[in-house]
């Protein structure tokens, strides 16, 4: 047999070797190689699939951090009183001011530096002594006339004055059972304000004293504040304050830390100046306080002023610190955020996930990675109440840092 001949019979019709004449060659499955036998070259990057080296990678998660970096933003902020905000990955608001914020529908920016749909009005500090009343009851007697001189009989009352039955005080509470009760004749608030008494020529007057308010749910609280005229000491759930045994004005100093929202108040001793009978009289009474008023929308709405991206942005995420002020508000149901990267002229709603609270009191809430129906660099929060209703469902947002 010639060799072309025993060539050809290697050969199939379209020219390639016959599997079967290669009975010498031992069969090797090239799909499963020992690596041990690659040393040297280099694998062309197509032939090398990504999941090959995904699967020994650890995946990293930066939302904590970004989180994180959120956090002490907003702390930050609060902290230095700080006006809104921007840097290249958030913006920051903590509404120190209205600088930050536009379009409020049924919201408002109280000036305790929060947002919501309960309005507080107060106005400037008005004299009420002349609409201000006695209150009977409460273990007194002879409660005649009108403010400031109001029982004395030379001063178009009746004898006497306006006195405290038996030497046994009440007990230390903020609710009068024994006590020298005046109503303000509407609503005001204490804050800042001055409340005296003078205990003319008594046989019997005051020495340790404190003072008390009824709220707007008809409930006494301790009304705090330093001395005046010739009291000394401050007046609180722990401390009285101390009058002198004489015919010189008494009062107090109303603290600024709160607003003291009262229709009532009460001078309660605990303790008097005994100058021949133990029935403790006051002669004199003036106050003066601001008026107040309170209205609440049930849904409300504000927007962040539009912050201009470095690039192009998709995915946007938050962080939101808030206060349940009255009731528990639901998130993404009573208060509802909303992202945009067109300057707000589309909004995608996030989902927010409660964190641990900011600090007492104050809850914080997140999103990450919200992906943007539309795209864009003009940046904006929306943020939404529902189901709102003063005293029962009331929610104040602290601070927001939006993330980009």
């Amino acid at each position: 047999m010639t060799k072309a001949r025993n060539i050809a019979d290697l050969l199939d019709a379209n020219g390639d070797v016959k599997s079967g004449s290669l009975d010498n060659v031992p069969a090797v499955d090239l799909t499963n190689l020992s690596a041990s036998n690659l040393t040297s070259g280099t694998i062309p990057d197509a032939r090398v699939s990504a999941s090959a080296v995904s699967q020994h990678a650890t995946s990293f998660d930066d939302n904590a951090i970004i989180n994180d970096l959120s956090t002490l933003a907003l702390r930050q902020a609060s902290d230095g009183n700080r006006s809104a905000y921007n840097t290249n990955s958030q913006f920051v608001d903590v509404f120190q001011d209205a600088t930050g914020i536009t379009n409020l529908t049924n919201f408002f920016r109280n000036t305790s530096e929060f947002m919501s749909t309960v309005n507080e009005t107060i106005g400037s500090q008005t004299d009420l002594t002349s609409q201000a009343t006695a209150q009977t009851g409460f273990d007194t007697g002879n409660q005649a006339g009108t403010f400031p001189d109001f029982v004395r009989s030379d001063n178009g009352g009746n004898s006497g004055n306006w006195y405290l039955g038996g030497n046994s005080p009440q007990s230390k509470s903020p609710t009068p059972t024994k006590a020298f009760v005046i109503d303000l004749g509407g609503t005001y608030s204490l804050n800042g304000s001055e409340i005296n008494f003078r205990s003319w020529s008594t046989m019997a007057r005051i020495n340790a004293h404190y003072y008390a308010f009824k709220n707007t749910s008809n409930t006494w609280e301790y009304l705090n504040g330093s001395s005046r005229g010739s009291a000394s000491g401050t007046s609180s759930s722990s401390s009285n304050m101390s009058a002198s045994n004489g015919d010189n004005i008494h009062g107090i100093n109303v603290n600024t830390d709160a607003n003291y929202v009262a229709t009532q108040f009460a001078i309660i001793p605990q303790s008097y100046h005994n100058n021949g009978n133990q029935y403790m009289g006051i002669s004199y009474v003036d106050v003066n306080g601001k008026p107040y008023s309170l209205s609440a929308n049930a849904t409300g709405s504000f927007e962040s002023n539009a912050i201009t991206a470095p690039s192009s942005t998709n995915k946007m995420g938050a962080i939101i610190t808030y206060q349940d002020n009255a009731g528990t508000n639901a998130l993404n149901t009573d208060i509802v955020l909303k992202l945009s990267a067109d300057g707000g002229s589309n909004y995608t709603t996030a989902t927010l996930t409660a964190l641990p609270d900011f600090s007492t009191g104050i809850k914080m809430a997140k999103v990450n990675d919200l992906t943007i129906g539309t795209a864009g660099t003009s940046l904006k929060y929306k943020l939404e109440f529902a189901n709102q209703a003063n005293g029962s469902k009331e929610a104040r947002i602290r601070g927001v840092s939006l993330q980009y």
